[in-house]
């Protein structure tokens, strides 16, 4: 009986060889059984996909790449002088709805006075942020006026993933649009400090180069499957040393819908970010103004579109009936070739339009007549 034993054994040995043999080489497979004290060999034909992994990786980034977008955030700084300085920062996004959602990293957008999206095609458009949650780095934004042809990416499950399973980021690393980076998992549920003081728990640990700029993008399966959103590096330079970190996509997602929901709860309405008073024939001819009708601009709210659109506020005080006001600030005259002839219609003339729609301004600064563009924001 022992010599069966061994004998059998080494039957199998060769036996395993073969099939390893014949499976690499796409031929034949098998499973060997015992009945009775006998060895059986039963054969099935196996059908062999012969898929490199460039095949898995072109697959996945084309399924991904066309919701990979590129973020640019302005920051308004005051300089030495008090001048405003507008700095810039980039980073990656990913769609997730048709009407313009687009999930990123808090950190990507944080302070920002204004947000441009630049799409796969690379048309650009405003956004806006809709929410944010700093102590897990996700935010939430929306591109104004989308375009109808979005394709959100597809979102995968991120509770499957192993360490050692294939996965590539993809994202914008120092302006490099849609630039894809290839490694494994290389651990799971990591804790990392950011820049921002918080703790980042249950993160996804890779390989896959990440530098800056790739925060917000995507960490992708070999699916082609969103399983991660590319947050943070563990460095010395400054730029990637194999260590990466990502947040899951199901934390994601849940932190993403909570804040999407409560968005689409809320009325959103036009908002250009402006006070103003009216101009009339006495405050034209106590100010010696060229224009006596229309809405003159006391201040503008930094970020708004008013501001992206150049308009600017007054910046005299002076007395007029016995009140303080502020001139010197934009009188604007027109909107989209329809007269205003005061604050209150400029109010009603923007309240019938769209948030994320695009209306032409025509105002006086300086005695001179200007035309100048503003997409709307949105304001609860």
């Amino acid at each position: 009986m022992h010599g069966v034993v061994e004998v059998g054994m080494k039957k199998l040995a060769l036996l395993s060889l073969y099939l390893a043999l014949a499976f690499g080489a796409g031929l034949l497979g098998g499973y060997m059984s015992a009945s009775q004290g006998k060895e059986v060999i039963v054969e099935k034909q196996v059908t062999v996909t012969n898929v490199s992994l460039e095949d898995i990786t072109r697959s996945a980034y084309a399924r991904v790449s066309p919701s990979v977008v590129h973020i640019t955030s302005t920051v308004l700084r005051r300089g030495f002088f008090f001048e405003i300085i507008p700095q810039q920062g980039t980073g990656s996004g990913i769609l997730v709805s048709r009407d313009g959602y687009v999930l990123t990293n808090n950190h990507v957008i944080e302070d920002a006075d204004r947000i441009q999206v630049k799409l796969s095609d690379g048309r650009v458009y405003e956004a806006e942020l809709v929410g944010s949650e700093p102590a897990s780095d996700i935010a939430v934004i929306r591109i104004l006026n989308p375009p109808e042809n979005l394709t959100p990416a597809p979102l995968g499950d991120s509770s499957s993933l192993r360490v050692g399973d294939l996965v590539i980021a993809i994202g914008n690393p120092f302006g490099l649009d849609r630039t894809a980076t290839v490694g494994i998992v290389s651990s799971l549920n990591r804790s990392v400090r950011n820049e921002e003081g918080y703790i980042l728990e249950g993160l996804i640990q890779t390989d896959a180069s990440i530098n800056p700029g790739n925060s917000g993008g995507p960490l992708v399966n070999s699916k082609g499957e969103v399983i991660g959103i590319n947050t943070a590096i563990l460095t010395t330079s400054g730029g990637s040393i194999g260590i990466g970190f990502a947040i899951p996509i199901n934390k994601a997602k849940r932190i993403m819908q909570q804040i999407i929901e409560r968005d689409r709860k809320q009325v959103r309405h036009p908002w250009l970010g402006i006070t103003g008073i009216t101009v009339d024939d006495a405050l034209a001819e106590a100010l010696n103004l060229p224009v006596n009708r229309g809405a003159m601009i006391v201040s503008v709210a930094p970020g708004s579109p008013a501001e992206k659109a150049g308009l600017r506020g007054g910046s005299l005080q002076v007395y007029y009936r016995g009140y303080p006001i502020t001139i010197g600030g934009d009188i604007i005259v027109e909107i989209d070739g329809r007269e205003v002839e005061s604050m209150d219609e400029l109010v009603d003339i923007i309240s019938e339009k769209k948030v994320g729609e695009r209306v032409e301004i025509t105002y006086i600064r300086g005695g001179r007549r200007y035309t100048t563009e503003a997409v709307l924001a949105g304001r609860k």
